[in-house]
């Protein structure tokens, strides 16, 4: 995978199938950060893991003393950590409203990732299909505004987005709507970024392959 380079003192325990880690290896790959990747299947983890994690979850990244098992504390500490390119506004207000994006992002569509993923084929999941397929033409036109998601610049918020947009063939979701073209053009211009390219798992290459 891209990212790895070389052993360091940072590590990043990674479940190659998840969203949430993915959104942190995209941060990873766009900084060019020195980092061991380890690929965890989330059934069987390391027992290194649970002496790091008092919740034995992914992701969790280790720099040096510092343990942190929360996907957007991870993102901000690294834009923090190493701050070339940016990843969030510099300015108040604008950090605030990333910081807000993010949280709806939580809130409206990757607790529909999470349902659709872990029973593909129940009726639930298929309700869930529909309202995320829904929500996502619905805000189709937003992502027509700027080059990037509200912003003149690629942020964490798109970190957050794209593992969610490259997971749709998974999800069962097609978006060939005419609405859905902005979308559409969005992703077509955020997979062709070296960062998110090199911040794939090799089961994330396979979705789309």
């Amino acid at each position: 995978m891209g990212v790895v380079t070389k052993r360091s003192s940072m590590t990043f325990f990674s479940d190659p199938a998840s969203h949430y880690s993915h959104r942190v290896r995209i941060v990873l790959a766009e900084k060019g950060v020195t980092v061991d990747i380890v690929d965890v299947d989330p059934d069987n983890p390391p027992a290194e893991l649970a002496d790091l994690n008092p919740y034995n979850a992914l992701p969790t990244l280790v720099d040096r003393d510092l343990v942190l098992y929360e996907p957007n504390i991870m993102m901000e500490y690294l834009d923090e950590r190493f701050p070339h390119p940016p990843l969030l506004p510099v300015y108040p207000v604008a950090r605030a409203n990333s910081r807000l994006m993010i949280h709806r992002i939580q809130k409206d569509w990757c607790g529909l990732v999470d349902q659709i993923l872990s029973q593909p084929n129940a009726k639930a999941s298929e309700v869930a299909r529909k309202e995320l397929r829904e929500s996502l033409l619905a805000t189709a036109p937003v992502f027509g505004e700027m080059p990037f998601f509200l912003s003149e610049e690629f942020t964490i918020v798109d970190c957050s987005i794209a593992p969610i947009l490259w997971r749709l063939p998974a999800l069962g979701i097609e978006l060939n709507d005419k609405q859905a073209k902005p979308l559409q053009k969005y992703m077509d211009s955020i997979f062709e970024r070296e960062g998110f390219k090199a911040s794939l798992s090799d089961l994330e290459e396979d979705i789309r392959s």
